[in-house]
């Protein structure tokens, strides 16, 4: 019977150990504050640069600019994240919720894209620099224009599944959405479409583009400035494939079961609490992104260097000031 007794006490302190709620709303709220303001000065820098040496190269610029809009974008709506996190209480309305929870994907699938694109760039221009030095830049923004519509289309689920009028508390925000439910079948389909059309497929691309890469690097018949522009290029794409292994691979294996503890499908709370704690983790490293882009610009694009320099800053300051002065002076 004594026996009995300490087996029952024992699971009764394990099983009230799993059932406590795991609260993951300080890991959101210190990630996006650490993130706001670096990220907000690095990709507001990013457009600068890039804006100012546009015409100076084809290599993938206009698909940095658009990474960097993608990324402007959701650390323009972290202030509200904080403040939500914070207080506890959403007091903008259910249509502004919903859009800064759509942008939020919107932003990491449209990052994924985009690094694929400069991946893919880099990479043709590199093993195919005759074909591909001539090819117009306006190839490059109707390649944007699509992928941007692809991805406003393709992350549409997330918003429509999470957003309950019968269920939706108007205080309520973010990670706190009721979720619709959905059967067994749908959900497996749904899950692995977004799995393979997001991350599986981009991910091969960019491992794919850097093994060609490194194979290239091995010919023994490259010139110096052969071998120069293919180590510059492999920096680059093995950079893209790093930030996908470290910022979205942690989400999407946590995606899933995510959704699968949402939609009440696990029953068992101890696998719940540690499934809500790592896909919070999770979403932190995915949102890194929008930090860790402008870092990538810094050390892998050569342009961007040259124009961050303490001369060629000033001479850029300079140039501005005067072109202002002689507005103004013709407004006057």
């Amino acid at each position: 019977i004594r026996i009995d007794d300490i087996e029952t006490e024992t699971y009764v302190k394990v099983n009230s150990t799993c059932y406590n709620n795991t609260d993951v709303k300080h890991y959101y709220t210190i990630t996006y504050t650490l993130i706001l303001v670096p990220g907000l000065i690095g990709n507001v820098l990013a457009l600068w640069v890039f804006y100012g040496y546009m015409k100076e190269t084809k290599r993938a610029v206009i698909f940095m600019i658009n990474l960097a809009i993608a990324d402007l974008a959701q650390v323009l709506s972290l202030p509200l994240r904080i403040f939500y996190y914070l207080s506890g209480t959403w007091h903008f309305g259910e249509g502004l919720c919903i859009f800064c929870f759509y942008l939020k994907y919107v932003n990491m699938y449209a990052s994924i894209y985009f690094l694929v694109c400069i991946s893919v760039r880099r990479f043709l221009f590199l093993m195919y620099p005759f074909k591909f030095s001539d090819c117009k830049r306006i190839y490059d923004v109707y390649i944007s224009i699509a992928g941007w519509i692809v991805v406003c289309i393709g992350c549409l689920p997330f918003p429509l599944l999470r957003f309950n009028s019968s269920k939706m508390n108007t205080n309520t925000c973010f990670a706190d959405l009721p979720i619709k439910d959905i059967n067994l079948s749908n959900s497996i389909v749904m899950m692995t479409l977004g799995e393979l059309i997001g991350f599986v497929t981009p991910l091969l691309i960019i491992l794919y583009c850097s093994w060609k890469t490194i194979l290239s690097l091995k010919e023994k018949n490259s010139i110096s400035h052969d071998f120069g522009e293919k180590k510059k290029a492999l920096k680059m794409i093995l950079t893209c494939a790093l930030v996908f292994l470290i910022c979205f691979a942690p989400y999407h294996i946590s995606f899933p079961l995510d959704f699968l503890v949402k939609s009440r499908r696990i029953k068992n709370q101890c696998a719940r609490n540690v499934i809500s704690i790592f896909h919070a983790v999770a979403l932190c490293l995915a949102s890194l992104n929008s930090c860790v882009d402008p870092v990538i610009y810094y050390f892998t694009t050569d342009e961007f260097r040259r124009r961050l320099s303490r001369q060629d800053l000033q001479d850029s300051i300079q140039l501005h000031n005067r072109g202002y002065a002689k507005k103004h002076s013709r407004t006057v």
